[in-house]
């Protein structure tokens, strides 16, 4: 089919492979009679997903591919597909198949209708919406999710979790850079990032039951959605990473100290060894901790990578621990008896010296 565009539906995917043409058909299907294109944003799956979308492609103009390589993170993959098209309208849905992309032509009627109307979401917690077949315990934890995420949002929005939405895809650029783009919530991002609210609707579905691949949902993505409702609330005073690499960084002390206690007092060994062996454990921990958390995006995978990362980590504290030392005992020098102050200044310095190097030689080489 020729002319313009109407809409694009972006499908940010890790390992979706086996979902890729069932997709690209059940589209085709929701859509007939529009002018549409999908826009996968894979990030570097092994499993081929990204080659699979090619095939495809090549027989099929609608279909294409970004694929991101040393990238990370669903949101700022879907940020990425929607800034891609130039289609007016631009949806969101899932790999899984979770979403219901039969409710497309109706978001997308809803914005042409209403030019006031800039994003229309699929929500699962709205009369005739439900969440399929969730246990007790993930619902309880979406209602927890929703709730924390009421104290950010300006609006009243019974599904601000939805990964399912359409936007103007003219709006999408003008808040684009306000984006912070971090974790699995997009759409949280999307609400908070203007001082005035979207116009949006909602319309009712119900979530799927995944029959391919493997579920992205897990601890880690619940941190990422606890560290974006952080940003959008204190991230302009401390930035989220840096508060994240600093929390981890008192975790170590904590570290420290216990093994420290367990070798030197409970087991008898030297100080220094035991002083050493706790050094080594307390930054291991943090390197590992940073790379699951703090640099996600960016984490170091293969034992090549975790190597390298973890000795040029261990180098960039050890100049931090001089510089840290090194501050403090200059200050202390300087204003006699101010103890407290010259070795909290101290370990600033070291946390920001640490955070500056190890974000450029650790987590930026890759």
């Amino acid at each position: 089919m020729t002319g313009l565009l109407d809409l694009a539906v972006v499908v940010p995917t890790f390992n979706e492979r086996d979902n890729v043409a069932t997709l690209v058909a059940r589209l085709d299907q929701a859509l007939g009679g529009r002018r549409w294109e999908v826009i996968f944003v894979d990030d570097d799956s092994p499993d081929g997903t990204a080659d699979a979308v090619r095939d495809l492609g090549r027989v099929d103009a609608r279909v294409r591919v970004i694929q991101r390589i040393g990238r990370r993170g669903l949101s700022s993959a879907c940020v990425e597909g929607m800034c891609a098209t130039a289609a007016p309208l631009v949806a969101v849905i899932d790999g899984d198949l979770q979403h219901d992309e039969t409710l497309l032509p109706q978001m997308a009627a809803l914005l042409v209708d209403d030019p006031a109307l800039e994003l229309v979401v699929g929500s699962r917690f709205m009369a005739g919406g439900g969440t399929g077949a969730w246990d007790r315990d993930r619902v309880s934890k979406s209602a927890l999710a929703t709730r924390l995420s009421r104290r950010v949002l300006k609006a009243e929005l019974s599904d601000p979790m939805s990964g399912f939405f359409m936007i103007r895809t003219a709006v999408l650029r003008q808040v684009a850079p306000l984006l912070s783009a971090i974790g699995f919530k997009i759409l949280l991002d999307i609400m908070t990032a203007r001082a005035r609210p979207l116009v949006f609707a909602e319309l009712p579905y119900t979530f799927r039951i995944r029959t391919a691949g493997e579920s992205k949902l897990d601890h880690v993505v619940a941190m990422e959605y606890l560290i974006a409702l952080y940003d959008r609330r204190f991230g302009r005073f401390v930035p989220v990473r840096f508060a994240m690499f600093s929390a981890i960084g008192a975790l170590g002390v904590g570290l420290h100290m216990a093994v420290l206690s367990l070798l030197y007092v409970a087991a008898g060994a030297s100080f220094l060894a035991a002083q050493i062996v706790a050094t080594v454990v307390a930054m291991t921990g943090n390197f590992l901790l940073n790379n699951t958390l703090t640099y996600r995006d960016r984490r170091l995978r293969g034992w090549r990578q975790l190597v390298d990362g973890w000795v040029s980590f261990c180098l960039v504290c050890s100049v931090g621990a001089a510089a840290n030392i090194g501050v403090a005992a200059f200050l202390h020098d300087v204003r006699e008896g101010a103890w407290a102050a010259s070795a909290l200044a101290g370990v600033l310095v070291g946390a920001v010296w640490n955070y500056a190097l190890s974000s450029r030689f650790t987590w930026g080489r890759y």
